[in-house]
C-alpha cells in the first residue's frame, strides 16, 4: 500500500515552487490541472489539484480551506535543512527545537496554509 496526500488548490505554481525549491522535491507528473511531486529518493508523493475541474467528480472539486492538516517530513539532518530553509528566506513558523519525546524539528507553512513539520527522530531513553 502506498499513500499519496492530495490538496485541492488554485496554487499549483506556488506549491510546485515551494516544494521543489525549498525542500528539493521532484516533479513526477504535471498538467494544467494536476501536479504530482515526489520527495528526494522517491519515497513519498504529494499531489495538487485545481478546484472545480470538470474532469473530477464532485468529491474532488471543493478547494482546501487552509486549516486542519499538517505534513511531517522526516530528514536525516534537520539542522542542515533548517539552515538551508532560513538561508532561502522561507519564514519559519516554529523554530528548531528538541522535544522530550525525541523529536528535533521545526515547522514551515506551505502556500496552501499546510503546516510542514520537518523532523529528525532520535532515540529516547
Amino acid at each position: 500500500m502506498k499513500l499519496n496526500a492530495g490538496i485541492i488548490t488554485e496554487k499549483l505554481a506556488e506549491s510546485k515552487a515551494f516544494y521543489t525549491e525549498t525542500l528539493g522535491f521532484g516533479v513526477t507528473f504535471e498538467s494544467e490541472f494536476y501536479l504530482l511531486l515526489h520527495t528526494p529518493g522517491h519515497t513519498a508523493e504529494i499531489s495538487f489539484l485545481l478546484p472545480d475541474h470538470p474532469s473530477q467528480q464532485p468529491l474532488f472539486q471543493p478547494a482546501f480551506g487552509g486549516q486542519g492538516i499538517y505534513l511531517t517530513i522526516e530528514v536525516e539532518d534537520v539542522d542542515e535543512l533548517y539552515e538551508a530553509v532560513k538561508a532561502k528566506g522561507v519564514p519559519v513558523a516554529i523554530d528548531l527545537r528538541d522535544e522530550p519525546w525525541g523529536d528535533r524539528h521545526f515547522a514551515i507553512v506551505d502556500p496552501n496554509g499546510v503546516g510542514v513539520d520537518i523532523v529528525t527522530y532520535s532515540a529516547t531513553e
